[in-house]
């Protein structure tokens, strides 16, 4: 009696579908990966074309950036640190309109060689006193 040799199966490992778990994975990473956008700057700008409005000179703060990093307040230099808390006492001398509104408004300036990091570190200290009203001037030439 003969006995049948069994022959031995090679096992392997199917390729055919590789593509598939590759494509399922993919799928995967795409949709449970989440994307951290910038927000910029949060600042309301006005309408194209708005209308003109008269402002009294004193409500208006004016705040210059040099090229040096030297923030100067209405022509006095100020120290960045001080910013929000003479702008509060500002905001607080100039009052209110009579919805609630501060009336000052806060005209940051700079030099075309500032360093742009200070440059939001007064924009920072305006907004954080309070200040909804900011003009942001043209760099000097």
């Amino acid at each position: 009696m003969l006995l049948n040799k069994r022959k031995k199966k090679q096992t392997e490992i199917t390729s055919s579908s590789m593509a598939d778990i590759a494509f399922l994975l993919l799928i995967f990473f795409l949709v449970t990966t989440t994307i951290d956008m910038d927000k910029g700057i949060d600042l309301t700008l006005p309408e194209k074309g708005g209308e003109e409005v008269k402002i009294k000179k004193g409500n208006i703060a004016s705040l210059l950036v040099n090229a040096a990093g030297q923030v100067l307040l209405d022509d006095e230099p100020i120290d960045l640190s001080q910013i929000q808390n003479v702008i509060k006492d500002k905001l607080d001398e100039k009052g209110y309109d009579t919805e609630g509104k501060p009336l000052l408004i806060v005209s940051i300036k700079t030099a075309r060689d500032t360093d742009y990091d200070t440059y939001i570190q007064v924009l920072d200290h305006v907004k954080i006193a309070g200040v909804t009203k900011i003009s942001i001037a043209e760099p000097e030439q």
